[in-house]
This record gives C-alpha cells, structure tokens and sequence, in this order.
C-alpha cells in the first residue's frame, strides 16, 4: 500500500465538508469524464448496502431490491443537496448520495426527493428506475452489456470470502484498519457497480468496457475503486493489481484528501480507465480538493443520460470523421468548427435516440423530421445522409446551401404558427436554436399528429409572442426558459424529457416529447387545453409587442370557436366587450387560422446590432463625448513624459450616467450597447474589464516589436487612408509621428481606401 497523493483542504469553503468530500466523489463516480478526458462517461447498473461485521465476513442486505431508504435519499450530497433525509457521516456530517439509477440524468428527475414528494413515493419512483421497469417514459431499460442487478450481490459474496479468508490485508485497506485487527463493530458499506465507457479513436478499435466495484465507507471517509476482470473461465473477479482508494481525514484541525493504491509495484496504467499513479496523486487530487469547497448546484442533468453513451460515442467518432471535411470548405462567416462539430454531435444524439426508438418500438423504417428554423442546413444534411427522410425550413437562405446536393431538402420560407403550418406526416420536429419558434415546436408537434414528437435545444428566450421574461429571481434566466419550454410541452400534452448534449456550446440542454399523457380519444379535450394554455401567456411580461391587442379585461372569457382545422384561433381582443373579443376572433380563425396574434417571424434580411450600422454622425458624437469625459479626468503625475494629456480610466456605468436618455435607448437596441460601440473604436479606446480609457499608442509600438513581421506593420492597402483621430480632435494632437502613425495627418497625407472583396453577409 502506498499514498500516491495528499492535499489540504482549507479555506472558506472547508465548511462543506465532510459533505463536500462526498460530493466531489460522487462527480468522479458519475461523470469521470469531467476529470479524465480520455473517458466518454460510465454507465452506473446496480447498487447494494452491505456489511462488515466483527468477524471480517460480509453480508448483502436480504433486499432482492435497491434499499428504499437509501434511494429516497439519492438526489445530492453535501448540506446543500436540497431536501431528503441524509446519511451521517464523519463528525455527524451528511454522507454520500450518490444516483440511485443507472444514470445521474434520470436519477435527477425521478430519484430526487422533491419538497411534495412523500419518502415512500420518492423511493418506489427511484427503485422502479433501477430495475428498468419496461414501458415507463424515463426508466432505464437494460442495455447491451449490463450485468443484472442479483449479479452485484454474487460478486460481492465471492470477493467477502476472500476478504474473510486469507485477504485480511484488503479487508485493513478497504476499511483503513490496522493488518491482521478487524473492524469494531458491524460496518455498513455503500456497494455500487459501474461500467467505464472510454472514448472511441478512429485510429485505433473501441477500447472495451471496464466494470468497477465501488465501495463507499461513510464512517470512515474512504471511497475504494475495485476493478473486475474476466478469469479464464470468462468470470468476473476483482483485478487487485489496479485497486486504489481515497480518504478523507480531520488532523490537527485541518482536513486532508489522498489517495492510495493497494499494489503500487503492481499496478497496471492503461492510459485510458486506469491512468498513471502520478495522474491519480496530482490532476485527479487536484481537482477532487477543488469540488469539495465548490457549493454550487447544476441544477441541470448529466450529459446523455437519455441514451447509449457507448453507442453516442462510436456514432460521433464515425460522423465527425465523415463530415469533418466540411471545416475547410465552410463558406459562412461563422466559425466552421464550432458549428460543424456542434451539429455533428446533435446529429449522434438523434440517430441513436432515434435507434433506440426503433428498437422499443420494434420498428424498422426510420423516422422522418423537419428541422424548423434550419439555419445553415448542416444537421439536416447529416440525418438525410444517414437515410432520414426529412427537410430543413428557414427563413433566409443560406450560401452553404447550394454545396449539400439535391438530396438534402432546404426550404427558404416564413413559418407562422398556425393551421396551414402542420406536418401530420412526419415523425419528428426538430428546434436546433430555432429561436422565436422554440415554444411553438411542441404545439406544432402535438396538433401535427398524435404520433408526432418533438426535440428542441433552445438557445435565445423568445415567448409565444416576443421576449421571454423570467419571473421568479431564484431561477437564472436559462434554467427559467428550459422549465417554460418544459411547461409549454406538458401543457400540449407531452412526457417531456430533459437531457444534456456534449456540444461546443453553454447552452445545452434539450427538451424531448416522444410520448403524450393521454389517450388518442381525448385530443379534442386536450387541444381546448392547449388554446387555454395559449391564451394565458397573452398579456405576460414582454410577450405583446407594441401595437399589440390589449389583454382580456376582467371577467372576460376567451371564445373556444374552432379554427377551419379544428384549433382554436386566438386572434385579437378588443379591450371594450368580451362579446366583440369573441365575434373578432372568430372570424380571424376563420380568415387565417391563426393561433396566437402579435407572432412576428424573423426578419428575412438579418440586420445588424453591432453598432455598425448606426449613422456616422451618431457614433462621431458620442466617440467624442466620451473622449471629452476621460481627458477631463487628467491623470495627477507630472513630468515631460507626461505633457500629452491621456485623460484618465472611467467605468462603463460612470459613462453611461454621463449620457442623455435619448443616446441610450439607441445604444440599448445594439448588441453590447456602449461598451460595443468603444469597441469598434479601438484607435480611440481601450475597453478593459468593464473600463474604458483613451489609447496611447506609444504603448502600442513596444508590444508590436514583438510580433511577426508580417503583423507588425499595418497593411498597405490600409496605410494612411483614414484621417488620426487624435490629429484631428486631441487638444494636444497625437502622440505618434506623422511618419509613425498609421493613420493620415491632415487631407495631405490621406490615401483612396481600397475596394473591398468580401461579399455581404447573406
């Protein structure tokens, strides 16, 4: 046995623990991959109680099933894991809690105790999980390579033997006792088996799975990782070569976090699952002293939690070697391989959620889909090339459009929720960033079909109608959108499934309704519902625009007259009559179907909020007023060096307090505001950590010595064809030489600009 590693814990955040401890083990357990990125996730199958009693044998728990309680209490750890009773631990802390079901998505959703969710509720919900109860939306069915549950308990029996018999030094170093003295007392041991998935590499074959025993011993602070390898006659049992541990200790007033290895001369570094000791002692204790002081909660789902991390893994290794051409041929301004590789792994989300939907389903055709709000096409294109019938809608065509071939369907078109924007055909609506249609997608989804599904990653809040606005503070604005969507899809009538994509992005959480809540013959009941639900939203905060109809006045009740399809049309209410609201609207259903009035679909023509495009005169003024404000701060040194005046630093807010209303509201319409607008002047500003100051360009030349040649001097098509700012509006000029300055002195010295090549932006 040797210590590997040894970090104290200390600080502020020390607090947290020993609950903390528990928490930074459970992301190591659950998610490895955050830490060991050579590893694709874990699959985690089975969990027991067991334990050791004075005589060192061991004994699993007479349940055939998970243990309620313990599962009642699986949503967290730490004293900030949310509501649910918590198992002691060192000094009487909280103790571990880690997932009770094979996946820490699912567990988040069903085996957390909610606040109105009785114990006894909470636990069957969290054992139906575990045992894979068939036909349940969000229980975990068995999959390819899962050992049973009634498995764990003979693996475990096999190795207690062992423990019991001639591996006393494995029972000491299990439960950090001294050799040859067993434990005091019975000892109650958390047992879990996990399946370790690597990630896939092109150049070489799918490295296999890894299945792990880990052993958690709340009292004592000591969490064990026992590998399991195939004997000759192809059963498991536990590879002791690759054992290792970590504690967790109190000394002297101070916590401390190790680990160690069983068989230090032993053990075996694959590279992969089981890296070298100097990794486990150093980057992994690193980061496990780092979670334990961190106390913020997600609040969101493990990644891939809905499907086959194995299969997800093969499937994105396999299209990003197909599609990854695409970088280099990208015609779009935007970054190629943020957006190639982000549809790609959206592309290996849906084929395997979609294989797998197959399969329960016993199916053998592939489903077909429409992407609303396509964009550049790209995820289109791989489903079709992966033989999913489907097509793309967007408003504004795209230049890449014209590279996929006649096999990829792209339409360029407005969508407008209403009766004649149905699809009662197809299988799946898609919402990749769909923006202002994002709500609408599970509305549009559930009146398309019965049997139509839905899949949206939203990105920017939009309501039904204009800005979404969040109305409880405690949420963030994300995590309050991601419920809307989720209560716009239960309220249409679908299970909504929340998962958390592996993508180059911060926003990446998707909402899946792949089944209803109801049977086919309450659809006319239910789409009642939904216009009811619909019409609720009218009148929120942000969602009328202006010149939009006035809400309901009080006492007023919507009108349920059917649209020419059956939906009720929700068209505008006058603010004098209910009776004249309801004649008013309808007779707009009948004259267009609409479902919501007020709905404006993006602008065919994307115009810029960049300050770009705000009139010359605008920005001159307000670079110059800004100007004036910093060089009245003049900086108090003296000293030759300090005769041209460089003002002084003001923050953001101190300069915008300093503006008219009126400059404002114009600079608020802009992406970024004023500190874009600085921005876009850099011979002027520099914008620094929410400052801003008037630039010296003596300091610039130094740093450019620095850099290549090439970069050092401005371009010659570019030299001296605008007029030095400071020349012309400085009270002291500028600080550079004529022939120094990259920027014209005086009309003598001005040159004709070139003529650009870049083509507009589509």
């Amino acid at each position: 046995m040797a210590e590997v590693g040894r970090v104290a814990v200390s600080g502020p955040g020390s607090r947290l623990l020993p609950g903390g401890f528990w928490a930074a083990v459970a992301v190591w357990v659950e998610r490895p991959q955050v830490a060991n990125k050579r590893l694709c996730g874990v699959r985690l199958e089975a969990r027991r109680s067991v334990s050791l009693p004075q005589t060192g044998h061991t004994h699993l728990r007479p349940s055939a099933g998970p243990e309620p309680e313990r599962l009642a209490e699986a949503g967290g750890c730490g004293p900030d894991a949310g509501p649910g009773p918590v198992r002691p631990s060192l000094d009487g802390g909280p103790g571990p809690g880690p997932s009770a079901g094979p996946d820490h998505g699912r567990q988040e959703a069903q085996g957390r105790r909610q606040p109105e969710e009785e114990p006894r509720e909470a636990a069957a919900a969290a054992a139906a999980q575990l045992s894979g109860t068939p036909g349940q939306p969000g229980k975990a069915a068995a999959r390819e390579g899962d050992l049973p549950a009634a498995d764990l308990g003979a693996l475990w029996d096999a190795f207690a033997q062992s423990l019991a018999g001639d591996s006393r030094e494995v029972l000491a170093f299990l439960t950090r006792t001294g050799a040859g003295s067993p434990p005091e007392g019975r000892r109650e041991l958390d047992l879990l088996l996990r399946t370790v998935i690597p990630k896939t590499n092109p150049h070489c074959p799918l490295r296999g799975l890894r299945r792990e025993m880990v052993v958690q011993d709340v009292l004592n602070g000591a969490v064990t990782f026992l590998p399991l390898e195939e004997d000759d006659e192809g059963n498991l049992k536990v590879k002791m070569s690759n054992v290792y541990q970590i504690q967790l200790s109190h000394s002297g007033g101070e916590w401390f976090i190790s680990v160690l290895i069983f068989c230090p001369e032993r053990w075996h570094s694959d590279g992969t699952v089981y890296p070298k000791p100097s990794w486990l002692g150093e980057e992994l204790l690193a980061r496990l002293a780092r979670w334990c002081v961190e106390s913020r909660q997600s609040g969101f789902k493990s990644t891939l939690s809905l499907i086959s991390i194995v299969k997800y893994s093969a499937a994105y290794q396999a299209l990003k070697e197909k599609y990854k051409a695409m970088v280099k041929v990208w015609p779009e301004v935007t970054d190629p391989e943020k957006f190639v590789y982000e549809d790609v792994a959206i592309a290996a989300y849906l084929l395997i959620l979609w294989e797998e939907e197959r399969a329960e389903r016993g199916e053998t055709a592939r489903q077909s889909f429409v992407d609303l709000g396509c964009g550049n096409g790209l995820l289109v294109h791989i489903l079709s090339s992966e033989g999913h019938p489907g097509r793309g809608i967007d408003v504004r065509r795209r230049k890449i459009w014209d590279m996929y071939g006649p096999q990829t369907r792209l339409e360029e078109s407005a969508i407008t929720p209403n009766d004649k924007t149905l699809f009662p055909d197809v299988d799946w609506l898609v919402g990749n960033h769909s923006d202002e249609l994002t709500p609408w997608i599970p509305v549009i989804a559930a009146r398309s079909s019965y049997a139509c599904r839905f899949f949206v990653l939203p990105c920017c809040f939009f309501d039904f109608v204009g800005k979404f606005q969040r109305t409880q503070s405690s949420k963030t604005q994300y995590r309050g959108y991601l419920d809307f969507v989720t209560e716009v899809g239960s309220a249409c009538g679908f299970h909504v499934e929340e998962d958390c994509l592996r993508i180059p992005s911060t926003k990446r959480v998707c909402l899946i309704g792949k089944s209803r809540t109801y049977p086919p013959a309450r659809e006319a009941a239910m789409d009642e519902e939904r216009t009811r639900y619909i019409n609720s939203r009218r009148g929120r905060p942000g969602s009328p625009r202006s010149g939009a109809p006035a809400p309901l006045p009080p006492g007023a009740a919507p009108s349920s007259a059917p649209g020419p399809e059956g939906h009720g049309a929700l068209d505008a209410w006058p603010a004098h009559t209910a009776e004249a609201g309801a004649s008013q609207q309808g007779a707009g259903a009948r004259a267009g179907g609409l479902w919501l009035s007020g709905f404006q679909p993006r602008e065919k023509a994307e115009r810029l909020r960049n300050c770009a495009a705000l009139p010359r005169e605008f920005v001159d003024r307000v670079v110059l007023q800004v100007a004036h404000l910093l060089l009245g701060k003049r900086s108090p040194a003296g000293g030759s060096a300090q005769a041209w005046n460089r003002g002084g630093s003001l923050s953001l807010a101190e300069v915008a307090g300093e503006l008219d209303r009126e400059t404002l509201r114009r600079l608020k319409r802009e992406c970024g505001g004023l500190q874009t607008l600085l921005r876009n002047s850099p011979q002027v500003f520099q914008v620094l950590h929410g400052h801003v100051r008037i630039r010296d360009w003596r300091e610039e030349r130094p740093r450019k010595q620095e850099e290549p040649e090439a970069k050092r001097r401005p371009s010659s098509d570019t030299f001296k064809t605008r007029i030095c700012w400071f020349f012309a509006h400085h009270p002291d000029g500028c600080v550079l030489p004529a022939d120094c300055c990259p920027f014209a002195h005086g009309p003598g010295e001005l040159r004709p600009a070139p003529r650009t090549k870049k083509q507009p932006a589509l």
